[in-house]
């Protein structure tokens, strides 16, 4: 069983009896402003260090792209040790340094029995979002298969053809907020495409997620979870 937990933006802790794994984990004061259980380490003028709770260290991080509300070296040093694999796109390395395993979409990466394979991610010219900031190349998404089950990351893209071809999903993580992803209608086009079992929104910004849920599954048989700030999903 793998146990997923979702924090703002973007990030995720996936965890399994074996592994703890960690998708764009970045500390963000503003999204945590109201979270009983953070820790603030630091503050401006150094850079903002937090962690929104206690958590495990890291076996495996994975970055989808450069932005600091995806990718910020302060949060992942909190949360990786010696052994830590960090996996990102080349543009990552000015914020956290050469020793990380550099990925490119159709990269495909295997950390015993954790099977990672980077996929595009990007904004276009035909996608929902106003703010066109993620370039195709720069940034990825990630088809994470482990214990059984396949989990996808879209990172920061709209709806691209590439996900016509990500293969059998058993949880899908979209961004939903508009702006500088997909949008509420966007998600739902692609969640119908991906046919997932479960999505699970990300990137909210000021999105409802509670209207994403009711809309999908109006339209398809997917079930949404709308986590909360901490909250798990037991994918079993």
């Amino acid at each position: 069983m793998s146990i997923l937990k979702w924090f703002p933006r973007s990030w995720f802790q996936i965890k399994t009896k074996e592994k703890v794994i960690y998708i764009d984990p970045a500390y963000l004061k503003t999204c945590f402003a109201n979270y009983p259980k953070k820790i603030e380490f630091t503050s401006w003028p150094d850079p903002i260090d937090g962690l929104p709770e206690e958590l495990e260290k890291a076996d495996v991080i994975l970055l989808t792209h450069h932005h600091k509300d995806h990718c910020k070296s302060v949060t992942v040093n909190r949360l990786k040790h010696a052994d830590t694999i960090v996996i990102a796109p080349k543009r990552c390395i000015k914020e956290l340094g050469k020793g990380i395993r550099v990925v490119k979409p159709g990269d495909g990466i295997t950390v015993g029995d954790l099977r990672i394979k980077a996929v595009q991610a990007y904004n276009s010219e035909q996608g929902n979002s106003t703010r066109k900031f993620h370039h195709k190349g720069d940034g990825v998404g990630y088809v994470i298969t482990l214990d059984g089950k396949t989990i996808y990351h879209a990172g920061d893209t709209d709806f691209i053809p590439e996900m016509r071809r990500l293969g059998a999903i058993d949880v899908a993580l979209l961004p939903i907020g508009g702006t500088f992803t997909m949008d509420i209608p966007e998600a739902i086009e692609a969640a119908i495409v991906i046919k997932p079992k479960i999505v699970i929104p990300m990137h909210r910004l000021k999105a409802n997620p509670q209207e994403f849920k009711d809309r999908l599954e109006e339209k398809s048989n997917i079930k949404v979870a709308p986590l909360q700030i901490g909250e798990t999903y037991h994918l079993v």
